[in-house]
């Protein structure tokens, strides 16, 4: 199993997702410069956090056009795994992989914490780690992560199941008391229709080492790994 990650200018969250892959779980991992343009050796790519060519314009709207995005966007067409975090989802929504956009948070304010999500999916690579409808506490640090799509947009996710994660209280209920940048639905999480393609705020990789005080996260990348193994036994 052999992760890409791209690298932008201004990407910050770049190391910690290979410290997750790499040191770890002990994958290859290779750091993909934003000008590369070939990721055929790739088997995952991940769009880290960050602030991608300085967020200018709106966030991820430059680093769309990067040939590392542009050869994401064919991995993914050829059915291959694409994960977004943060600024990643934020880009992987700009170029159409997803659906719908993310917006100012609610308050106007940068929010950084750690909060409850619900696990709405068990049944796809990403998540398979996860019991599902359980809860997991993981960090967000964003300014713009209220997701927003119209109602039809809203309707489709949830007809066909897309939503992946939901801020949501500590016993799971999910209560706008506990969004905290106003996403419609609660929505923290989503994935494309076939599922290989899924974008999320909080931040999996800063939830991976009980150093960091919680380990939540490194269940989305030991079910990831698990899955593939099990595909190719």
């Amino acid at each position: 199993m052999k992760f890409g990650i791209i690298v932008f200018p201004g990407s910050n969250c770049d190391r910690d997702v290979a410290y997750v892959t790499r040191d770890v779980l002990k994958q290859p991992t290779r750091m993909v410069w934003h000008e590369d343009g070939d990721l055929s050796d790739l088997d995952v790519v991940v769009v880290p956090g960050g602030f991608s060519y300085g967020d200018y314009l709106r966030c991820g709207a430059i680093a769309q056009f990067s040939p590392a995005m542009r050869a994401t966007a064919e991995h993914a067409r050829q059915g291959g795994l694409v994960l977004g975090i943060c600024n990643g989802f934020q880009i992987l929504t700009e170029m159409g992989l997803l659906p719908g956009a993310l917006v100012r948070n609610r308050d106007l304010h940068f929010i950084c914490d750690r909060v409850s999500l619900k696990v709405e999916r068990t049944d796809q690579p990403w998540t398979q780690g996860y019991v599902a409808q359980s809860v997991i506490t993981l960090p967000i640090a964003h300014g713009e992560g209220c997701y927003y799509a119209d109602a039809s947009t809203l309707e489709e996710l949830e007809a066909h199941n897309q939503v992946v994660l939901r801020y949501c209280a500590p016993d799971g209920s999910v209560d706008a008391a506990y969004n905290p940048n106003g996403s419609l639905h609660n929505i923290a999480g989503i994935c494309n229709r076939q599922g290989n393609v899924i974008g999320m705020m909080p931040h999996p990789e800063r939830a991976a080492d009980p150093l960091l005080g919680g380990t939540d996260g490194l269940a989305l990348f030991k079910g990831l790994l698990n899955n593939l193994r099990a595909e190719a036994a």
